[in-house]
């Protein structure tokens, strides 16, 4: 699924606002129109294992559609086939007019829902009025594995490989090596597995159900089947293991067939994180298959891979997500997955009867290419040694063109950076190799990528060609989890303008099945603080429903049994200590998934882990601050000439936490624990006062973070909440209007300038391009958020090449901050049910704006100032309400449309709130100006 680019969607939503002015409205009539048919928070899921499923859709106002119209009723179609869709008979559920202006996690209600078949459905609703829209496009699901159990047969694999690398290596290390030599490497081949099956007669429908302990690509009569990439993604394999679901009715003929499989090490037994450990869950991958063929006589087949299969390597010598990937087309072997392939001098596979770990649907979106780009540059820098730049960091792989002699190996190293002499560089890299190899056949123009490795770079290193390469020669592949796009955001500044394509860009290159922190390196790791950091920021980016969905269960499922969450889930190679700011994110990653999307059954999911969680902080804690022993704290990680307090950050995190703890429970009706955490956070937040705030509004620490913290989680009483704001300007000030956060105050500091009204302090760090801020990293080149701020500075050149990342989303958690206040969106109710439109103009700027399809509907904001007027048109969905705030003290000094707002049609009441005029607004499109003097 390609993305639609900020530019298109920003084009839309702001013509769609600035076209349909109260005069252009039209009469009235069908003016609701229903889109964007989700079924468990996916678009066309397939192989979904539950029974009732929720059902979500999005309602717009149709064209020249008069405002102030809402949903009031709904009526669902759920049919067992296009036809019967098609003319209006839903058969499996007809949900009848249902009262109500709900859109969201609607449960399926009808008859049992079939497995393995596929579901149509369509939604209408009807207005306030009672005015009936048209049907929405048809949508459609498939359930999948209701019963586990059906999903039988063995796990196979292939050990010799394993025992051919070790040996290898083996041998490697006691050959004499020479100094400074990369260490030997236990890297075993793919491999490959198929097995025979007779189809007794035509088909009407076959479903192919597929997992893997490791990493695999399924194959069906020869042919790909699918276009995901890693499944079926990194879980504690030890406690669960996700099954994937295809369509594969196409593929699957009367008599005999094949079904394969390329079984690749993945996470499961390749190289994980840093130390250049392996095997962290064990030593050889396996994959499980059931396909279920369903004939045009009415019987049902079920085929599973057992001990008859057959299993030999290929033609991909080595593949790793950490070191590349290593190809000989010479041992290509095109019909290994077709029927009447000569397997004889293949191996029995070998044979695990099962696992231990729960085998479900995989929650989230799949991992696919979401976006080709071609080399912008391509420079020589030696002897048959080039260097192409694609003019952006991401996460991917290349496609490689070549046509070359029998053998000849071509070699593709991957950087982020360049070295000054134009070569690339790697220090940063550390144990990962991150090289891949392709070893040509000789027969004419040749096209590879790789399948089960990646790397995070902006810079490809090409060898061996033999000659020079063209922008043809290479295409990369930019890799992410298929998070749909829901936004746009606009200004005058190109220097926020890019950083707003870095904060993107960044968080497409860490979303790879799990949130990572980085995407080059020898780590790759599902960094809690990260997360929790950048989480609120993600929802603003794109759809992240389903993708944290599947990752807060890998965060429960690394829970320690005393309530601690771990540095990093899935739990390996970091601690199972998170601390403060990375453990808080089993507690912060549920409420802000709830409070953006209203969803109530995901946090009620994941309340018992909360309540633990803040249980243990509890315990552990002295008097309501941090704990008497010595415990584990990053602080306030890669922060500049700042050292803040361990104990500040622990005790304002666990004020913090508590405090959404507190809001779960309310919400999920917990009244005794909700009344119990409340005493709680006002003890936790009497201690911190007491204990670290002087009289004179000083934090304990003196730095930025530790005033941010204490601002953001509201831990003050007047006076000290005005005499810390002042502490923290005056630190910037003295600092010449610079930042001093890391990863745990540069979170906040934004919003918590914004929310002292001291955005011309934001507005100035915003649009800084002075060392620290992220216009210097800008003015550097950077196409990614960097992982520190002096990742690479003239006077020094690269920091340590131990930890330094510049693909690093934690400093993107500004996003949040320019969405709100430049874009001028933010969401008053779980699930944007209430909106405010307030965009605050500062700094340099003209113009700005915001478009974000929430679940609720496309809300738009843009503003700009123009011959001394502000003016901002806005849209708002019927399944929302918003206030729009006007820079204008006197509300009869503001129009809409030409008119006075107070009397506009769709504007329902005004006030007067810190000299701006606030208008409540339903469902429309406006026209606000006013005049407008910049300060």
């Amino acid at each position: 699924m390609r993305k639609l680019t900020q530019t298109a969607l920003l084009s839309i939503a702001l013509f769609a606002a600035g076209c349909r002015t109260l005069e252009q409205r039209g009469e009235s009539g069908a003016g609701l129109s229903v889109r964007s048919l989700a079924c468990e928070h996916l678009v066309e899921p397939s192989g979904i294992d539950d029974a009732r499923p929720r059902l979500s859709w999005k309602v717009d106002l149709a064209e020249a559609a008069p405002r102030g119209l809402r949903p009031a009723a709904y009526e669902v179609l759920v049919a067992s086939s296009h036809d019967l869709l098609a003319r209006d008979q839903g058969d499996l559920w007809s949900s009848g007019k249902v009262v109500t202006a709900q859109t969201l996690d609607i449960r399926y209600a009808g008859s049992p829902l079939p497995p393995h078949r596929r579901a149509y459905w369509k939604v209408r609703v009807w207005d306030q009025h009672g005015e009936v829209s048209a049907w929405s496009p048809e949508a459609s699901f498939t359930v999948g594995l209701l019963d586990p159990a059906e999903f039988a047969g063995p796990w196979v694999g292939f050990d010799a490989p394993v025992a051919a690398a070790k040996a290898k290596l083996s041998s490697e290390k006691d050959a004499s090596r020479p100094a400074g030599a990369p260490p030997a490497l236990l890297l075993p081949p793919p491999r490959y597995v198929r097995g025979r099956f007779t189809v007794g007669g035509a088909v009407s429908r076959a479903v192919l159900y597929a997992s893997a302990l490791g990493v695999y690509e399924p194959y069906v009569n020869g042919e790909r089947v699918g276009s995901d990439w890693f499944a079926p993604g990194w879980t504690d394999y030890t406690k669960r293991v996700y099954v994937q679901s295809y369509d594969v009715t196409g593929l699957v003929r009367p008599g005999e067939n094949v079904l394969g499989a390329i079984l690749g090490d993945g996470w499961y037994s390749g190289y994980v994180g840093y130390g250049l450990h392996r095997h962290h869950y064990g030593e050889s991958p396996r994959f499980r298959a059931l396909l279920v063929v369903e004939r045009a006589d009415g019987r049902v087949e079920r085929f599973s891979s057992n001990g008859s299969w057959r299993a030999s390597t290929g033609p991909i010598l080595e593949s790793d997500f950490l070191m590349g990937e290593t190809y000989d087309a010479r041992l290509e072997q095109p019909a290994w997955a077709e029927p009447g392939f000569d397997d004889r001098g293949w191996s029995p596979v070998d044979v695990s009867a099962s696992v231990a770990a729960r085998v479900e649907a995989h929650p989230g979106p799949p991992v696919r290419v979401i976006e080709e780009l071609a080399p912008r540059s391509i420079i020589k820098v030696g002897e048959d040694l080039y260097v192409a730049d694609f003019g952006q960091n991401f996460a991917g792989v290349a496609r490689l063109r070549v046509q070359g002699k029998q053998g000849q190996e071509v070699v593709l190293r991957f950087a982020e950076r360049c070295n000054p002499d134009g070569t690339v560089y790697t220090t940063n890299l550390r144990g990962a190799r991150t090289t891949d190899r392709y070893i040509c056949r000789g027969d004419g123009v040749e096209i590879w990528q790789p399948r089960f490795t990646f790397h995070g770079f902006q810079y490809v290193e090409i060898r061996g060609l033999g000659s020079a390469p063209t922008r043809e020669t290479l295409v990369g592949l930019a890799l992410t989890s298929d998070t749909p796009a829901v936004s746009s955001f606009e200004c005058s500044d190109p220097m926020l303008m890019q950083l707003w394509s870095n904060i993107r860009w960044t968080k497409w290159a860490n979303f790879v099945d799990v949130p990572t922190d980085c995407p080059q390196r020898d780590e790759r790791l599902g960094w809690t603080g990260d997360a929790q950091a950048f989480c609120r920021t993600a929802t603003y980016l794109d759809d992240v429903q389903a993708f944290f969905a599947k990752w807060l269960v890998d965060l429960d499922d690394a829970q320690r049994a005393d309530g601690q969450f771990p540095m990093v889930a899935p739990l390996k190679v970091a601690g199972d200590d998170g601390g403060p700011a990375w453990a808080d994110a089993g507690v912060i990653c549920p409420w802000t998934i709830y409070d953006a999307y209203d969803d109530r059954a995901e946090l009620e999911r994941h309340y018992p882990a909360m309540l633990r969680f803040i249980d243990f902080c509890e315990k552990r804690s002295r008097n309501g601050v941090s704990p008497p022993e010595k415990y584990h704290c990053f602080g306030d990680w890669v922060a500049i000439g700042a050292d803040t307090p361990h104990d500040v950050i622990y005790s304002a995190y666990f004020a913090y936490s508590t405090e959404l703890t507190a809001r779960a429970a309310e919400v999920l009706g917990r009244r005794e624990d909700a009344a119990r955490l409340r005493a709680l956070h006002g003890r936790i937040r009497a201690a911190f006062q007491s204990n670290f705030v002087g009289a004179d509004g000083v934090v304990r620490g003196d730095t930025q973070c530790g005033y941010v913290l204490a601002l953001a989680f509201d831990l003050l009483d007047e006076p000290l909440r005005t005499k810390a704001a002042e502490r923290l300007i005056a630190d910037i000030e003295k600092r010449g209007g610079r930042l001093s956060t890391g990863f745990v105050g540069t979170k906040d500091l934004m919003l918590v300038l914004d929310k002292i009204g001291r955005n011309d302090v934001a507005y100035r760090l915003a649009q800084s391009t002075e060392f620290p801020s992220w216009g210097f990293s800008i003015r550097h080149g950077a196409t990614s958020i960097w992982e520190r701020w002096d990742g690479w500075t003239p006077e020094r050149g690269f920091q340590d090449p131990g930890m330094n990342s510049f693909a690093h989303y934690a400093f993107g958690a500004v996003g949040q901050w320019m969405v709100e206040v430049i874009g001028g969106l933010r969401s008053l109710a779980p699930g944007f049910a209430r909106v405010q439109i307030r965009p605050i103009p500062g700094g340099t700027l003209r113009h700005g704006g915001a478009a974000l399809d929430t679940p609720r509907g496309l809300v738009t904001s843009s503003w700009e100032l123009r011959d001394g007027k502000f003016i901002l048109k806005a849209t708002v969905p019927p399944s929302m309400t918003a206030e729009v705030w006007i820079p204008e003290a006197s509300a009869a000094r503001v129009l809409e449309s030409g008119k006075a707002a107070a009397q506009s049609p769709g504007v329902r009441s005004a006030r007067n709130v810190a000299g701006a005029s606030v208008f409540e607004v339903e469902s429309g499109s406006y026209f606000f100006e006013c005049s407008y003097r910049k300060d």
